[in-house]
């Protein structure tokens, strides 16, 4: 196992209250009580204690009342620190925001889960500015991988959605909202062991959210399973009721997969590598046509970001009047990459915005013949914090290996999930399944099919 405790899905929880053998009182007190213990001190940057338990007494009596909102209704749920919550400084996971203005209204996706009577837990720690897909945090501390935790220091949890990875696996929250600019969601689900979903990103609105780059920012859920991820993706998007909770399994037979043979692969170990190759045979086996061929695109992007692309560029954009006068409150490794954007012209920016338009055309048509994209979420399976905390060679190399595959989604402005492939007991190891923007629905059936498959022994 890769941790002591086994989180439950949304589902199963839902029905334990339908039936009255615990209540959202106990749920939440349960959550709370693992927040304030073990990785509890790194995991959040706010715990709402006292808004928590009033939110989940209303819920019960709502319930009592046979007037339960959603599937989500009494369900503990954490969010990330850059959603606004009215009345406290949004951090981002940064000391340089501690003294800023409250917020005057809350994010409207906190703002649709208290609607649909999620129990909000608190604000979970994170890369600062969310501009890292390591999760190493100097200022709140890192939370360490549930997997080999008490070996060597422990492991990374991947980032940047870093807290709310961990919020989960220790049962600290029954699900975790995050945000994926180039796998923040996918990365540390990939390596905790999670299935983490990022959508189409005009499908789930920004408002209230502190950006990192405008262009790439999505908003999506870790959680223990595809369905978990699905109904999230619901409320958090907008649909109709009757939608939040209705996902059917696509059929695997004749489902066409492309395998980039490029780029993708570069730099597997032998863990990832041998849970690739378990997941493509058991999905040919059930009847998928797995294609391998280069995707020549995805060969051109480290050219196109080759100046820190839109993510520096945007970045600097919303920092450059805290660096004037602050650099020295950053992250380092964080200000660093910052500062590449302030090299980037406008005209460099114009440039960036046609390409991308181009590269995503490209891919598209070779994608025409194809349902989805299948792939590593990352290729290799979470290194020891020790290992990156004292050199910014490793802490680089490591964080461009973690970005490098689920960018490629956020440049595409597509869809993608990552579902844990391993064996019981090994390594974490995600798969991928990605599609165009809009194909949202369509890749979460797939993934619910696929999930069933590698759940079988």
């Amino acid at each position: 196992m890769t941790t002591a405790f086994s989180p439950s899905t949304l589902a199963q929880a839902s029905r334990r209250l339908d039936q009255g053998s615990t209540t959202s009182v106990q749920l939440t007190d349960q959550a709370l009580g693992r927040a304030m213990a073990g990785e509890g001190p790194h995991v959040f940057t706010r715990v709402f204690q006292g808004s928590a338990l009033a939110e989940a007494r209303a819920s019960d009596t709502l319930r009592a009342a046979g007037l339960a909102r959603s599937p989500v209704e009494g369900l503990p749920i954490s969010v990330k620190d850059l959603f606004d919550i009215e009345g406290f400084p949004t951090l981002a996971g940064s000391r340089l925001l501690a003294e800023a203005p409250p917020a005057q209204r809350t994010a409207e996706v906190v703002r649709r889960l208290r609607q649909a009577g999620a129990i909000i837990m608190g604000t979970t720690n994170m890369t600062e500015f969310a501009y890292s897909g390591l999760g190493l945090n100097p200022h709140y501390g890192t939370p360490r991988n549930p997997w080999q935790r008490e070996v060597d220091g422990g492991r990374i949890p991947g980032g940047s959605s870093s807290g709310a990875a961990i919020s989960v696996t220790d049962g600290m929250a029954m699900a975790a909202i995050g945000s994926d600019t180039g796998g923040s969601v996918r990365i540390p689900s990939a390596l905790c062991g999670l299935t983490g979903f990022k959508p189409t990103a005009r499908r789930v609105p920004m408002e209230g959210v502190l950006p990192l780059s405008a262009h790439l920012d999505s908003i999506g859920p870790l959680a223990p399973s595809v369905r978990c991820c699905a109904t999230l993706d619901a409320i958090l998007s907008g649909q109709p009721p009757g939608q939040w909770d209705d996902l059917h399994a696509a059929p695997l037979q004749g489902l066409r997969l492309l395998a980039p043979t490029n780029v993708v692969l570069d730099g597997m170990d032998d863990a990832v590598a041998a849970a690739w190759d378990s997941a493509l045979s058991r999905l040919s086996r059930a009847g998928a046509h797995i294609t391998h061929a280069a995707v020549a695109p995805f060969g051109e992007l480290a050219q196109i970001n080759a100046q820190g692309g839109l993510t520096a560029a945007e970045a600097w954009a919303w920092h450059r009047g805290h660096i004037a006068t602050r650099l020295a409150e950053y992250d380092p490794r964080v200000g660093t990459r910052i500062l590449r954007g302030k090299d980037i012209s406008a005209a460099d920016f114009i440039d960036l915005l046609a390409r991308r338009r181009q590269w995503i055309a490209a891919v598209s048509a070779q994608m025409a013949d194809y349902d989805l994209l299948v792939m590593p979420t990352v290729p290799v399976v979470a290194p020891r914090i020790a290992d990156l905390a004292g050199s910014d060679e490793a802490y680089f190399s490591a964080n461009g290996l973690m970005l490098r595959n689920p960018t490629l989604i956020n440049f595409l402005d597509g869809c993608a999930i990552s579902l844990p492939c391993h064996q019981s007991g090994q390594a974490p190891v995600g798969l991928s399944l990605a599609g165009l923007g809009g194909q949202d629905r369509r890749l979460l059936s797939v993934a619910l099919a696929v999930e069933l498959l590698l759940a079988r022994a």
